[in-house]
């Protein structure tokens, strides 16, 4: 999507109206992940791509008339054993694709939409897919507005609230909902298209708790690296596929290293060569969460050399040390969990009490 919004915004905003076919699931081995888009605008001309070329004839015939009709459609493709020549995906796979007309008055947040992500700004689109509310209705959500509506209040504020979360992950695909936002109920299926990339968690200190740490961070959708000094202990196969491993002093890795206001950082080396210099860097960086671990005494020793090192009370109100919530954690999954909740609960302001003994709304806006 992101390679042909350009032109979709061309379109866009010369009133050219153009079907957007977006795959919204996918299942075995498929060809495309959720959010793959392919237009059909003026002159019948095509961009994009839903499936490398197995069903992009059978897309192409509706979107023309999804634009023709004013209403989107819903369709599933999948190998046919009985016609070879059916529109199918040859891989075996199956993927389900939302074809839907846009236009100023049937999205008047296309344009918007199309800016943010043009400008590296944060957004992500709700697209209802099917049942009772009206398919192909859409909601943009940014971290601080929304426009358009999928049907009613509820709905709306539900789904604004889902997508605020799956943006802060980088996160897309599909939510189900009642009619007028209930997260209980399944009768409205809604995709969200989140246009962020994910946020990186950063692991320093290659032992048993960080291959845990990156495991959980991985599964919560963050893009994780470890990083460690010492070859022995930073080898790939000691962490999940998908999980980059560095052998670096950690201080100077994270010194080259882009962070922002969504990074996390888990200092999990309890080694003062190593920890003191890392926390120099990491309290004057951006990040969301900077946790390290180590006993009551490693803790207070640390912030000691911390202040012989220069950095004030404000710097060090940002560490999170020891890491992790009070669970009574023992084992390194036990403790990862430990660290995954407090970082969800600074997230979104969370007290980490059982909800037992909270009162007010679970889900607060």
């Amino acid at each position: 999507m992101r390679e042909i919004l350009p032109v979709l915004r061309d379109w866009y905003a010369a009133g050219e109206p153009f079907g957007l076919a977006t795959v919204v699931a996918v299942s075995r081995s498929a060809p495309r992940d959720p959010g793959a888009a392919m237009a059909v605008g003026p002159d019948d001309e095509v961009v994009g791509s839903v499936s490398g070329g197995c069903v992009e004839g059978a897309v192409f015939e509706l979107a023309r008339e999804a634009v023709a009709s004013g209403e989107a459609r819903l369709e599933t493709f999948g190998y046919s054993d009985d016609d070879a020549f059916a529109a199918g995906l040859t891989c075996g796979g199956e993927i389900t694709v939302l074809v839907r007309p846009v236009t100023p008055a049937l999205d008047p947040s296309f344009g918007a939409v199309a800016a943010s992500v043009a400008a590296g700004g944060p957004v992500a689109v709700a697209t209802v897919v099917d049942g009772p509310a009206r398919r192909g209705a859409t909601l943009a959500v940014w971290p601080e507005r929304t426009c358009g509506t999928l049907g009613t209040g509820g709905l709306d504020a539900a789904v604004a609230a889902d997508a605020r979360g799956e943006l802060a992950l980088g996160a897309t695909g599909v939510r189900h909902y009642g009619p007028g936002g209930q997260r209980r109920e399944d009768a409205v299926e809604v995709f969200l298209h989140s246009f962020a990339p994910p946020p990186r968690m950063l692991v320093f200190g290659a032992i048993d708790h960080a291959a845990a740490v990156a495991r959980i961070g991985d599964f919560l959708g963050y893009r994780v690296t470890v990083c460690d000094a010492r070859p022995a202990f930073a080898t790939p196969r000691r962490f999940p596929a998908g999980v980059e491993v560095v052998v670096e002093w950690p201080h100077r890795y994270l010194r080259e290293t882009d962070t922002d206001g969504r990074t996390v950082i888990c200092v999990l080396t309890h080694d003062p060569k190593f920890d003191v210099p890392l926390l120099e860097v990491a309290l004057r960086r951006p990040a969301a969460y900077i946790g390290a671990m180590g006993s009551r005494r490693t803790h207070d020793e640390r912030r000691h050399r911390l202040v012989e090192a220069g950095l004030t009370e404000g710097e060090l109100s940002r560490l999170r040390s020891p890491v992790g919530l009070d669970l009574g954690a023992r084992t390194p999954e036990e403790v990862a969990v430990s660290v995954a909740a407090e970082i969800v609960a600074l997230r979104w302001g969370g007290s980490g009490a059982p909800l037992t003994v909270t009162t007010g709304a679970i889900h607060p806006s």
